[in-house]
Formats: structure tokens, sequence, C-alpha cells
């Protein structure tokens, strides 16, 4: 990447917080960690280079272990997910203040004020230039505000850069499963390319593409429902860069290097920029930066999920609990599309009741294929039957169930909501009462439909159910109340129709 060669590479990660070659970090500097608790978040930031070491999200539990709150940045053996700011520049020995240099924190600072905020200030200088990052914690807010106040205290002018950037392990999140896999990774977005979206693959490989200048947007490290973010300050150049860290062993980081231009001796710079480090609430995000809230993926199907979640949101509103409000909305879709699946389930009823004249043609021209296609279609002409009229109902729906899918996948709101007996409707059902429910609906369902003739086909209709219900057991429960009440629903149409046509045919 243009510029990349010039960061420190040494990450400060629990493997290794030496400094690199010629860096400032002098091997008596004792590292403290310093703690700051706010209503929402608590963070602790490393004097070893003022890195951001690890931060816990207070209103949010973990994936895993209930008993504890969701981590976003750490920094142990088996997890490393840094945030990392500090200088390369024009100096010949490299030694600007960087992630890896021992800061002091500035007394008088780290404590909260009389409105919940914390400032802590921390100061490092080495090369002639003295760099002072001020963290700012705000009450109620994901959102750090960051400063960096890059002073030239030598004798000659500096041509200093900042780098923004995120390390993170390349391994998969803990709990992913091949049934319910989630992306983790690094994103970023201008507004030239837009958002984008790598894999630690493609960085191990060195195939990534993506926006490398630009003069506006943000980085990120993005995973299921959270996302850390630094958003530089619009309208200024700088140099993206996204890449395995070197020396390092599956590591990468992503980051943005911003130009500071040329400054004089006695003179300073100042660059504000923003850490955003919590849930991928949408309409918060749109406040935070231009298409920030795309990290809530919704895939090729934003244009549906979209105004399905907005339609979601609104009926929780009024309705205050997730599972009913899915339930409530999976009625609203039934009605919506009622006609259609109407016409599909009549299409089948018709079916059903001219079976034994296609078992009859079967049986007559099993050694003619093309004769026993020419007479199905005949009598589909004759019975005035679509064999396609089942079908083409459920594909034109499918694109808004897929688009629900995501929606139900992608939404933090829906995360530690309970229902009934599930306490967070994002996992699993614990007691896997919702798949069995789901693979009875799925049996029912099946009996109300023609029968095929052939006794392959049967079997494997009949297999179905339990093979959809085995992946279910690993879903999250939320999209598992969906189809169990769609199929529900659908049992119920599909049964008052065929009735219909029974007792039509008996008179």
């Amino acid at each position: 990447q243009p510029g990349a060669a010039a960061l420190p590479n040494a990450p400060a990660t629990a493997q290794n917080a030496a400094a690199v070659p010629g860096a400032t970090a002098a091997p008596a500097f004792q590292a403290q960690r310093i703690t700051v608790t706010t209503d929402v978040v608590k963070a602790t930031i490393n004097t070893q280079g003022g890195v951001i070491e690890r931060l816990e999200l207070l209103k949010y539990r973990d994936k895993i272990d209930q008993a504890k709150n969701q981590v976003l940045f750490d920094n142990v053996a088996k997890h490393i997910y840094l945030g990392q700011t500090g200088l390369v520049g024009n100096d010949p020995m490299g030694t600007m203040p960087n992630h890896t240099t021992g800061f002091t924190v500035r007394p008088g600072t780290g404590a909260p004020d009389a409105n919940g905020n914390t400032t802590l200030v921390l100061d490092a200088e080495s090369g002639g230039v003295r760099l002072t990052k001020t963290y700012v914690f705000k009450k109620g807010d994901y959102t750090i505000d960051l400063r960096h106040d890059v002073a030239n205290t030598g004798t000659a002018p500096v041509q200093p850069a900042l780098y923004l950037q995120i390390t993170h392990d390349g391994n998969k999140p803990e709990g992913d499963s091949y049934f319910n896999s989630t992306y983790t990774g690094p994103t970023l977005y201008t507004s030239q390319e837009h958002y984008q979206k790598l894999t630690f693959d493609e960085l191990a490989k060195g195939k990534a593409e993506y926006a490398k200048k630009a003069t506006d947007g943000w980085i990120a490290m993005s995973q299921h429902f959270f996302v850390s973010a630094f958003v530089p300050p619009q309208k200024a150049a700088r140099e993206n860069y996204a890449e395995p860290v070197p020396g390092e062993t599956n590591l990468y980081r992503i980051g943005t290097r911003i130009p500071l231009g040329t400054v004089q001796p006695g003179t300073a710079v100042s660059n504000v920029a923003k850490l955003y480090s919590g849930p991928q609430d949408e309409k918060h995000l749109e406040t935070i930066a231009p298409g920030l809230e795309l990290v809530k993926d919704y895939g090729k199907f934003a244009v549906l999920s979209k105004p399905i979640f907005w339609v979601i949101d609104q009926m929780h509103r009024v309705i205050g609990n997730w599972g009913w409000t899915i339930v409530a909305f999976t009625v609203l879709l039934k009605l919506l599309f009622f006609p259609l699946s109407a016409a599909g389930f009549r299409s089948m009823a018709r079916v059903k009741l001219v079976t034994p004249k296609l078992q009859a043609i079967r049986e007559r021209y099993k050694d003619d294929p093309a004769k026993m296609n020419q007479a199905t279609m005949e009598l589909y002409k004759s019975e005035k039957i679509n064999p396609l009229g089942g079908c083409l109902p459920l594909l034109v729906q499918m694109p808004v169930f897929i688009a629900l899918y995501y929606v139900l996948q992608a939404s933090v709101e829906m995360r530690g909501a309970s229902w009934g007996w599930i306490p967070d409707l994002t996992i699993s059902d614990p007691y896997f009462i919702l798949p069995v429910l789901y693979i009875i609906s799925m049996f029912v369902s099946t009996r109300l439909n023609p029968q095929p003739a052939d006794p392959v086909q049967a079997k494997m209709m009949m297999a179905m159910p339990i093979i959809f219900g085995f992946m279910f057991f690993f879903f999250p429960a939320g999209l598992v109340l969906y189809w169990v009440v769609n199929n529900l629903l659908s049992i119920a149409q599909q049964w008052v129709i065929t009735k219909k046509f029974d007792t039509g045919a008996a008179k």
C-alpha cells in the first residue's frame, strides 16, 4: 500500500509488546492500563502506545456466556483486536511517537466529570515531535472523540502523517457454525467506491481490491451485530491500507494514513477523529458518518430488507416485544400474499383430485416417456390445471422471504430479546421446541400436498422436513419462529382450500 511500509510493524499484542527497532519505547518503560467506564462501555487503554486493547459493551451480553459482557477490542492469546494510532513521517530514524511508544497520563485526566463524561489525555515525545492523544468518552454514547495534537519540538521542519488502524486476528468468531456462519472482517467506505467488504483470506493472498486513496469515508472492523470504525475528518486526503501485519501470523490490519502537512519548529497541528465501537444500530450509525449504516449488511436484498425492517420497527414500537412482532409481521406478510398463496393452493388441490388419473397414465405409458408426457399435459389442459401454478406464487414471494431472513439475521435490536421460553431470539432455541414444531408442521403440510407418483420422489418429500428441521436446530430462534408461524398459517389456508375442492368433487 502507498506509504504502508513506513508504518510500525510491531502490533503491541499480548505476544509482542516490544517496540520496533528505532522506536522510542525504552526498556525501562512501565506500561499502565487505564480503565474508563461509562454507562455503556468499559474501555482499557494501554499507555504502551496509547492503544485501546479492551472494550466491553455493558448493555450487551456475551453470545456464549450470558454471565459476561460482550467484548469487542481485546488482547488475549486467542483473540487480538486493537485500536491503534500513531505517527509516521520524514524523520530518518522513524522515531515519531507511534502505537509502540510509551505514553504518560496527563495528571487530572481519566476521571468522569459531573456529566458522566471522561477525558483521558496521553503524552509522548520523541524524535523532536510531541504527540498528545485525547480520548473523550461520553455518557450514553458508543462514539469516542479522539484528538491528536502534534507539536514540533525540534529545530527542523517535519512532515508527519497520522495513521488510524484496527488490528484483528483472522480467527472465526466463537460459536460460528456451518449452518449459522456470520461475517467478520475489514470494511471501508468512500463516496467514490461506496461500501466495500474484505476478507482475511483475500488479505493473506494479496488479492483484496478496495479504495486506496480517498478524501472521505471511514475504515472499520465488522462482525455480527457490532462494528468498530475510525472516522477521520471529511474532505481530508488519506491513503487506506489493508494487509497482514508484517512479521505476525494470522494477524491483519486495516487503516488510513492522513498527511498532516509540514510542521515548522515551535508550531503544532491537530486532527480530530471519531472511533465508534458498538452495536450496528442502523438509525444511529447514519448520524455518525455517511455510509456507516451499511455495515448492517443486508446483502443483495437491501432494497427490500430496509423497508421490511422499517415496518417491523414500527410494529415493535406498538407491540413492545420482538417475538410477538415477528408473529404479527408474519401474519401481515401472509395477508399481503394471500391471493398468490390461494392461487397456488387451488392449483395443488386440483392436482390432488386428478392424482389417480395421473398414476393411471404413468402405469399405461411407463415404457414410453414421450407419450406419458403428452397424455399428462392433455389431462392438465382438460382439467384446466397449470402445472406450475403451485410454484409460481412461491417464486414471487421468495425474494421477500430472503430479505426478511437478512433482517432477522442482521438486526442487533433483537439481540437479547426474549420470547416465552427463549432468552434470546438471535440464538438457537435452547429446548429445540421451535425446530420440532417446524418439522411437525412441514410433515402436515406435505401430507396436504399432492403425493408424487414416483416412490423415490415421495420418500424425498417426506425426508425434506427432517433435513430442514435439522438445520433449524442451529438457526436463530427468531428465524425459526417466523417459519413455524408461516407454516401454521399456510396449513390453515391450504386445509380450507383443499376441503372446499374435496367437497365440490363429492357433489
